[in-house]
């Protein structure tokens, strides 16, 4: 059998799983039909034979997206146990965020590109043309975040930082979040806005990092142990947000076998929930940013404590909700 042959046959089938797939995910399980739900059963079970077949034969990585989705979609209706809770949340965010992001890395690893290469590029830059900065950060606000940094920000007799972080933390989430909020929504223009938050920021922030940094001394010390800590989880979410919209702009772009407005309804879901996932970590960054950075420690503790937040960041984006692979062989046997 072909491609072409297998996609003819099966499509029928296919239709109808998303068909029923769409009216049980709309109701509660108590309105289920027994008929209804042994018929979603039956046709995730022989669409998941589909999705082996097409692995094995390599007939597209498109044709093997949307019968994962198909998969995807089937379990998660047909094995929910609980309605949407504090507690299904936070199971969200500690495993299904992360796996969904690894489903993603493709749009993942866009996303970092456009971001940190510019960023990178840019730091450079404004450490041997630290006069650059002015162009995105204004002379007096340049000049201010330089005097900032040139002393630290707090001392431990200092009242200002009790009355100033709570403040401080409103600023980070509502500037933090709005980055990436456009970095998300703009994916609906093609992808092409989602590219340019990413490129801009990247540059924005490069160039005052640099500018900061060229003034050496103090003046850097305290800036990379104030930044490091809570930068783990900003910049990180700030790259997942441009994720999540390219993922929204791929659903429209590249529909693969559904029309757009079924790959919508798949893929934006998925966007969205990075795009949430995403301002969970903003909010987490925003609390450190507002009380953990400011405070007057030693800088080698702040390193440290920057050191491990970039670790743990990384060992739960990369390994949580991992779960051993299964494969069965032609002779039936099982490996893992």
């Amino acid at each position: 059998m072909n491609r072409e042959r297998f996609i003819r046959e099966r499509r029928k089938d296919w239709g109808r799983f998303e068909q029923l797939l769409g009216v049980l995910q709309n109701l509660p399980e108590r309105q289920w039909r027994s008929l209804q739900v042994a018929e979603l059963a039956r046709l995730y079970r022989s669409i998941c034979y589909d999705l082996s077949l097409v692995q094995s034969r390599e007939w597209g990585s498109r044709l093997e997206e949307y019968l994962n989705d198909l998969v995807a979609g089937g379990h998660n209706c047909l094995y929910r146990t609980r309605p949407a809770s504090v507690a299904s949340a936070l199971e969200f965010i500690a495993i299904g965020f992360p796996r969904l992001l690894r489903q993603r890395w493709r749009a993942f690893a866009l996303s970092a590109a456009l971001f940190v290469i510019p960023f990178v590029v840019a730091t450079i830059i404004g450490i041997v043309r630290p006069d650059l900065a002015v162009l995105v950060a204004g002379e007096q606000e340049l000049q201010e975040s330089l005097k900032s940094f040139s002393s630290e920000l707090y001392t431990a007799t200092d009242e200002r930082y009790t009355g100033e972080r709570s403040f401080m933390f409103g600023f980070y989430v509502n500037n933090n979040t709005g980055i990436a909020f456009q970095a998300f929504s703009l994916g609906a223009l093609a992808g092409v806005g989602t590219c340019y938050v990413l490129l801009s920021n990247g540059i924005s922030i490069g160039l005052v990092q640099g500018a900061v940094l060229a003034k050496g001394g103090a003046t850097a010390v305290n800036f990379t142990s104030f930044v490091i800590t809570h930068g783990s989880l900003e910049l990180t979410a700030i790259v997942i947000s441009g994720a999540a919209g390219f993922v929204l702009a791929q659903s429209l772009l590249l529909p693969g076998e559904r029309t757009r407005l079924e790959s919508l309804r798949y893929h934006g879901r998925e966007s969205l929930l990075l795009a949430l996932g995403s301002g969970v970590m903003l909010v987490g960054a925003a609390v450190l940013e507002g009380y953990f950075s400011p405070l007057p420690i030693a800088p080698l503790f702040k390193y440290l404590a920057g050191a491990l937040a970039w670790l743990l960041v990384g060992l739960w984006l990369g390994l949580a909700g991992r779960e051993r692979r299964v494969v069965v062989d032609s002779a039936g046997g099982v490996q893992s």
